[in-house]
């Protein structure tokens, strides 16, 4: 799919990774809903993107992901203002063990509903044009990391929601890919969150044990300063890349932009 003149939704779209998918989409011609639960930041975000790009070019929504209604509010707002969605980027996240199942409802379930309300929009069998939904985990979702186990769950969800929703995706002939990216530890406001007792919980105490993993697979930068960074560069791969579909897309510093490999799956198995 070519992303110019396409119309997308980013969760989380105020800073960190979502800024960066945000500013990755308007450079290639794209519109973009930013939605954020900090109308603060959320507007500071679209003020700041207005000085390189059209103000028309975006649209901010302030919205807590982890209300259903509030997500589908949403949606009708972006689709009422540019006419249609093309690409969802489901990307809103956290780190809170203590408040686990907050955690999980905005981590996990928020994904699984933004994909279910995407395809009500943009699937051929509603009277759609097709699409592309990319959903976040992270290495998290592929390893276990004893200092997050909750965090870890969610994103193992993630993992296993995507490539199942992109198999039933394409098992209905929606017209719809759904793909995940599960990058390594990047530099954003969530990587501060070990520090915090109040995100970490029980786990705190084991903070420097997340540190040693940081110091050996390293950390990503997210800054538009001096060119696109990769983790954008991945986006736009699986967006313009059609053959991609139920792909789990990891990116990281010692490996770059890479591909989670997986035995085949049996569709269809005969009943014996």
């Amino acid at each position: 799919m070519h992303v110019n003149g396409k119309v997308a939704l980013v969760t989380g779209a105020a800073q960190g990774i979502g800024r960066a998918f945000a500013e990755a989409l308007l450079h290639k011609g794209a519109k973009v809903a930013l939605v954020d639960w900090n109308c603060e930041t959320g507007m500071k975000c679209k003020a700041a993107l207005d000085e390189q790009f059209e103000p028309q070019k975006t649209l901010f929504i302030q919205c807590d992901v982890a209300d259903r209604e509030q997500l589908r509010d949403t949606f009708r707002k972006v689709v009422d203002h540019f006419g249609r969605l093309d690409i969802l980027v489901n990307n809103a996240g956290v780190n809170n063990e203590k408040h686990w199942e907050k955690m999980l409802q905005i981590n996990l379930v928020s994904v699984i509903s933004g994909t279910y309300l995407g395809l009500d929009y943009m699937s051929k069998q509603n009277g759609g044009d097709g699409g592309i939904i990319i959903n976040m985990s992270s290495m998290a979702g592929l390893m276990p990391v004893a200092q997050q186990p909750v965090y870890c769950a969610s994103k193992h969800g993630i993992v296993g929601f995507t490539r199942s929703a992109a198999m039933a995706a394409n098992l209905m002939k929606s017209g719809v890919r759904i793909n995940a990216i599960c990058p390594g530890f990047v530099n954003t406001p969530i990587l501060e969150t070990i520090e915090k007792e109040e995100n970490m919980g029980p786990y705190i105490e084991y903070k420097d044990h997340i540190k040693d993993m940081m110091k050996y697979y390293g950390i990503m930068d997210v800054s538009f300063a001096f060119s696109p960074p990769m983790i954008a560069g991945g986006l736009i791969t699986l967006i313009e890349d059609d053959a991609l579909n139920g792909a789990i897309m990891k990116i990281t510093n010692s490996k770059g932009i890479h591909f989670q490999d997986y035995d085949a799956t049996p569709v269809h198995v005969k009943a014996q």
